[in-house]
């Protein structure tokens, strides 16, 4: 069974509904979302470490925080962080200049106003080459009524439209199903959704896929699920290992590379480094590595 744009459909199961990758997507930016609705599963460390690992294969890469937390901007950006909220170039000012602003000109589409900024205006170089970031900022929540009551849902798809060239896009999301992970899911071709092995986060798993299939049918038919990704894996312990297989057993798209839990990813954090940079052998960094190249597999089929 083919959809609109080409993809062949796989079964309906438990509220996912995910598609093969077509030619014309392979040569297109890649753009993934980071998304579950439970917070503590991981969403910016993941979203970080495959965007590093991205840039660090060659690719031009962008992380976009649209997380209130900003955990991804203080990760990736460290002290240099403080100075973009300054200068006003966070995805909070994008959003704002969505709005009118105060400028009447603004929403004059006859009228060329020069200092309106660019998309790509938004978009900083992190001290990791190939490796950019759009900050967010802690009062974005602050203006997410406004922004859903002006239907500004599709903004972020435009952002990313209209950006320079880059070979992949990371979307870090807050822990919830609010407006800015309803743009990030509309903005981008492919979900990831992080799962970390405890009975809440089952649950959340259901809702979740049902909430995917509502933006896949009424936004962004493109959206495909690429698969769960198993975080703070214990492989010794019994219980984690019931619930994987549960899920599994379910039929539900749960990839094969799995993370564990170190202290060296909280090292990592305190660093404001990814662990491609920091420590290159270590089995944590080579869990991401093997779950990038299972992304990139499933990427090319």
């Amino acid at each position: 069974m083919l959809v609109a744009n080409g993809c062949m459909k796989r079964p309906y199961i438990h509220g996912f509904i995910t598609y093969h990758t077509t030619f014309n997507e392979r040569k297109m930016m890649i753009r993934r979302v980071i998304f579950n609705k439970k917070g503590g599963v991981g969403k910016t460390s993941i979203s970080c470490n495959l965007a590093a690992i991205s840039a660090a294969v060659g690719k031009k890469t962008l992380l976009i925080d649209i997380d209130p937390q900003a955990n991804a901007s203080t990760y990736l950006l460290s002290d240099e962080y403080p100075g973009i909220k300054e200068k006003g170039l966070t995805i909070l000012d994008f959003f704002k200049s969505s709005l009118d602003g105060g400028n009447i000109f603004a929403l004059n589409p006859f009228f060329y106003h020069s200092s309106r900024p660019t998309p790509d205006s938004f978009v900083h170089q992190t001290r990791f080459a190939n490796l950019s970031i759009i900050a967010s900022h802690e009062h974005l929540a602050d203006i997410e009524t406004q922004l859903a009551s002006r239907h500004k849902i599709y903004k972020l798809k435009e952002l990313i439209d209209g950006l320079g060239s880059f070979d992949a896009v990371y979307i870090d999301t807050p822990p919830a199903i609010n407006f800015f992970s309803q743009s990030a899911l509309i903005a981008a071709s492919r979900c990831l959704i992080p799962f970390d092995c405890d009975a809440f986060s089952k649950d959340a798993i259901f809702e979740v896929g049902r909430h995917i299939v509502d933006i896949q049918r009424d936004h962004n038919p493109s959206l495909r699920v690429e698969g769960i990704i198993v975080n703070h894996f214990m492989a010794q312990a019994r219980h984690p290992r019931k619930i994987v297989d549960q899920l599994t057993a379910d039929g539900l798209p749960i990839l094969q590379a799995k993370l564990s839990s170190s202290v060296k990813m909280r090292e990592s954090h305190h660093e404001s480094t990814p662990m491609i940079f920091l420590s290159p052998e270590h089995k944590l960094t080579s869990e991401y590595q093997t779950l990038y190249d299972e992304l990139e597999r499933g990427s090319s089929l």
